[in-house]
């Protein structure tokens, strides 16, 4: 028989599902989020609803030549998480003490909304370099972990 997985194993490996979604040309992220093991929300990064993605139209950031971690607002995408919550908004459920399961360590932007959403726990697999975000998390005690049973790939 084989080995059932964990709840975190599961919701992982669903958001690197979800992942493959993402239209963004530097790196592809998806994003969930949980109430007592129900799934209420996911996301992936990629242009608004109904707008070019980077994918048909190409990469401004990459264009412009900024690194990763840098200028976020300089970028057609809408980050995984963001969406994420976007979505729990446009169908009406409530994030409050919600967790999210991320495919990458969310960045300060997305860390600021995530704390004013409620959510009250944090498992990622893939490093983002933000200090700021861990700082920011660290002092609204939300609970982070990395996951490191997840294949990276």
């Amino acid at each position: 028989m084989q080995k059932r997985p964990s709840w975190d194993e599961y919701f992982m490996q669903i958001a690197d599902l979800v992942s493959t979604r993402s239209t963004c040309l530097r790196r592809q992220v998806g994003a969930l989020l949980v109430k007592e093991r129900r799934i209420i929300a996911t996301g992936y990064n990629g242009a608004p609803r109904g707008l070019p993605h980077c994918a048909e139209v190409g990469c401004l950031r990459q264009q412009l030549g900024i690194p990763s971690g840098e200028r976020h607002e300089i970028c057609r995408g809408i980050h995984a998480e963001q969406n994420a919550i976007l979505q729990a908004a446009l169908y009406g459920v409530s994030t409050e003490g919600a967790v999210l399961y991320c495919t990458t360590q969310p960045c300060a932007q997305c860390t600021k909304i995530l704390i004013n959403a409620g959510v009250s726990r944090i498992v990622y697999c893939g490093d983002y370099p933000d200090p700021l975000a861990q700082e920011l998390l660290q002092q609204a005690d939300v609970v982070v972990e990395r996951w490191t049973n997840h294949k990276e790939g």
